[in-house]
C-alpha cells in the first residue's frame, strides 16, 4: 500500500491543536483524529520483512493426476524446518484446474482439504501464506479474458476469498507470471479479481504480477507489447492493500532454467529499473521467485541481491526463495535439506533471515 502519515510528530501536532479546544465537539474532533492517526502509526510502522520460500509441488504434473503420483503437497515437517531457520513466509503453488475442475464449479474436496491444511498448519505456526494460482493466466492453457471468461478467474478469487478472509496470515496471489498477452488484458483481469475479493470484504494483502512472466529486468522494455510499468499504473484495490510481485533469476536468460549466474550483481542489476519505477510511484513490492546455482559467483549473487533489497526497504515488504519441496531430490535450486544435509545455499541466505529486519 502507498505511503501515508508514519511519524509520531503528526500525532503530537493533532494533540497539541486540540488540547485547546474546550467545547464537546473540538474534544469530539480530538479523539476521532487522534484514533486516525494512532491507526495509521500502527498500519505503517510494521515494516519487518517477509522472507521465505515457494514450497512447490501441488501444481506439478499432468492434469488432473493423481495425488502422490503426479503431484503432492508440502509437509508438516518442511513447514516447520523452515520456521525454525527463521523464515516467515511461504508461497504456496496450486493448480486452479485441480481445485476448480470445471469453471465456476464448486472445489474439488478432495484437493482443497490438503490445500487448507497446509495454509491452516503453516499460519498456526506464525507464518503467513501466500497462496498462488500458478497457471500463467491460463486455464486449461486457454488465456483468461481472451479464451476464458474474466468472471471464471472472478469466481475463483471470489471463492478463495470467501473462505479464506478470516485467516490474517493468508496473502492473496493473483497469478503466477502472466505471459504472451496484451498486457492490457492482464490488467483487466488482475483490476476484475481485485474488485471480486474487496467484494467479498476481504482486506488481505494482494500481490500483483504484471505481464512478460513479471520479470523484474523487463517491467519496462515493450517486446512484449505495452510495458508494464505504463499498464500496471491502472491497477485499482479499493482497499490499497497491494504489492507488486516480480520474478528476478540470475541466469544468462532470466529463465531460473541454468545452475550458473551472469555476474556476482545480476541481481540487483535486474531489479534496479523496476526499483526506481515502483519508488517513483510510491508503490511496495514483493520478490515473489528467484534464486541461484551452487557456485561462488551465484552465492555472490545471492549476496547481492538480498543486500540491495535492505537497501531499498522503502520499496520491498518480502521475498521468496524458487524453491523447497518433498520432490526436487538434486535439483539446482532445492532449498530443502537433501541427503541429510542443509542445501549450500542457505548458508547465504541466513544472514539475511529472521529477526525484526526490514528486508
Amino acid at each position: 500500500p502507498r505511503s501515508t502519515l508514519s511519524s509520531s510528530s503528526a500525532a503530537s501536532d493533532v494533540y497539541k491543536r486540540q488540547v485547546s479546544t474546550q467545547s464537546t465537539g473540538g474534544m469530539k474532533l480530538y479523539l476521532f483524529l487522534l484514533t486516525v492517526v494512532l491507526c495509521v502509526l500502527k498500519i505503517t510502522s510494521d515494516n519487518t520483512c517477509l522472507q521465505g520460500v515457494n514450497l512447490s509441488c501441488a501444481e506439478w504434473g499432468k492434469l488432473p493426476g493423481v495425488y502422490n503420483k503426479d503431484y503432492t503437497f508440502p509437509t508438516h515437517q518442511e513447514i516447520d524446518y523452515y520456521q525454525q531457520k527463521g523464515m516467515n513466509l511461504i508461497r504456496f503453488p496450486f493448480a486452479w484446474e485441480r481445485l476448480q475442475t470445471a469453471q465456476f464449479a464448486q472445489f474439488d474436496q478432495d484437493y482443497w482439504g490438503h490445500m487448507t491444511d497446509t495454509i491452516n498448519y503453516a499460519t498456526s505456526k506464525g507464518l503467513k501464506v501466500v497462496v498462488d494460482p500458478h497457471n500463467y493466466a491460463r486455464y486449461y492453457g486457454k488465456v483468461v479474458g481472451v479464451d476464458v471468461p474474466v468472471t471464471a478467474f472472478t469466481d475463483l478469487w471470489t471463492k478463495l476469498a470467501n473462505n479464506l478472509k478470516s485467516n490474517p496470515n493468508v496473502i492473496f496471489g493473483l497469478m503466477n507470471e502472466p505471459n504472451t498477452m496484451k498486457t492490457e488484458t492482464w490488467l483487466e483481469d488482475a483490476n476484475a479479481a481485485i474488485s471480486a475479493i474487496r467484494a467479498t470484504g476481504a482486506t488481505n494483502l494482494i500481490t500483483v504480477p504484471g505481464n512478460a512472466w513479471t520479470g523484474a529486468s523487463s517491467w519496462c522494455d515493450n517486446w512484449y507489447g505495452t510495458p508494464n510499468c505504463q499498464v500496471m499504473l491502472g491497477v485499482k484495490d479499493p482497499a490499497n492493500n497491494f504489492v507488486f510481485e516480480v520474478h528476478n533469476y540470475l541466469d544468462s536468460d532470466g529463465s531460473g532454467t541454468h545452475d550458473t549466474c551472469v555476474s556476482s550483481s545480476i541481481g540487483s542489476q535486474r531489479l534496479a529499473t523496476f526499483t526506481a519505477w515502483a519508488r517513483q510511484h510510491g508503490y511496495k513490492a514483493y520478490l515473489g521467485e528467484w534464486a541461484g546455482g551452487r557456485n561462488q559467483v551465484c552465492y555472490q549473487a545471492i549476496t547481492d541481491i538480498l543486500s540491495f533489497i535492505g537497501n531499498n526497504t522503502d520499496v520491498y515488504r518480502a521475498w521468496t526463495w524458487w524453491a523447497g519441496g518433498p520432490w526436487w531430490g538434486d535439483y539446482i535450486f532445492n532449498l530443502d535439506p537433501y541427503s541429510g544435509s542443509d542445501s549450500p545455499q542457505l548458508a547465504y541466505l541466513q544472514p539475511f533471515i529472521g529477526g525484526n529486519r526490514k528486508c
